[in-house]
């Protein structure tokens, strides 16, 4: 089953699929989407992001972006997706209201997973079902009624996440903090790789960022944005024929050796040697 909601002159796209495997040709045809996965099947699901294998047991939930590749093991059953692009709904632009990234959506290393209990998955559960109702009704607030739909899921979502993967007794201050400069990585990580460029965008020193991230377990802030280019460079390694100089300079690197040290200390590996160990997992 598959229902969507599309706007001819803004380009806003929002997607519902209960087989998203099946859909997923369609739904890649819109550039930009951001997903919500969510294994509604009594099996686990497994699939990769970015060449990493995920499980979702039965009723977990995780979410993707355009930045991230998946790919779907022989053995997947039903996946259900929801789909949108920011013509429909801006994270960024609406973050006051929904706070979800870098929690749920970018700033993310590994895909984030979470588990409703019983009474969170009935709510899930009724949520699915008014969705799917409003995609049928065709008027000139459905719209607007699905995007607050969505933004009941988000919000929903980025609330378990918080209780589920984030630090027992963390403030909301701190919560921001965090994400915020997750945020920024994620979009500047190619031109910005010390963390007082990033401290200045924030207002905060240097030493603020590494003292609430170590308070909080968190990797550290140069330990980020250094994870984060060798996730971008890993992507390009396994998904492009660009030379490992091409992948140095697209990451920010100048200098070669200097990509190839940054890029083992993280992998224990080199780029070469990364790509080899892709492409024997694919034979």
């Amino acid at each position: 089953m598959m229902h969507t909601y599309k706007e001819s002159l803004t380009g806003a796209f929002f997607g519902l699929s209960t087989d998203y495997i099946h859909d997923y040709p369609y739904f890649d045809q819109y550039k930009g989407l951001i997903h919500i996965h969510w294994n509604r099947c009594k099996d686990p699901i497994h699939l990769k992001v970015d060449g990493v294998g995920v499980e979702l047991l039965p009723g977990q939930m995780t979410t993707t972006t355009y930045l991230n590749r998946l790919v779907f093991e022989s053995d997947t059953t039903h996946l259900t997706s929801f789909g949108f692009n920011r013509e429909f709904y801006c994270i960024i632009d609406h973050d006051h209201e929904v706070s979800c990234n870098g929690i749920l959506f970018f700033g993310n290393q590994k895909p984030p997973i979470i588990t409703p209990n019983d009474r969170e998955r009935q709510r899930f559960d009724l949520e699915f079902e008014v969705l799917k109702e409003e995609y049928q009704t065709r008027d000139r607030v459905q719209g607007e009624m699905l995007r607050t739909l969505l933004k009941r899921l988000i919000i929903r979502a980025t609330r378990l996440a918080k209780e589920q993967l984030w630090p027992e007794g963390i403030h909301d201050e701190q919560t921001d903090l965090i994400r915020q400069y997750k945020v920024l990585v994620d979009t500047h990580f190619r031109d910005k790789h010390q963390v007082a460029e990033y401290a200045e965008m924030l207002y905060k020193s240097p030493k603020t960022l590494t003292n609430v991230f170590k308070k909080y377990d968190q990797p550290s802030p140069l330990q980020i944005i250094q994870d984060r280019i060798a996730l971008e460079a890993k992507r390009l390694l396994m998904y492009s024929d660009k030379t490992t100089k091409e992948i140095a300079h697209e990451v920010g690197f100048s200098d070669v050796s200097s990509f190839h040290r940054s890029f083992k200390k993280v992998t224990k590996l080199t780029p070469q040697e990364f790509k080899k160990s892709h492409e024997l997992e694919l034979v």
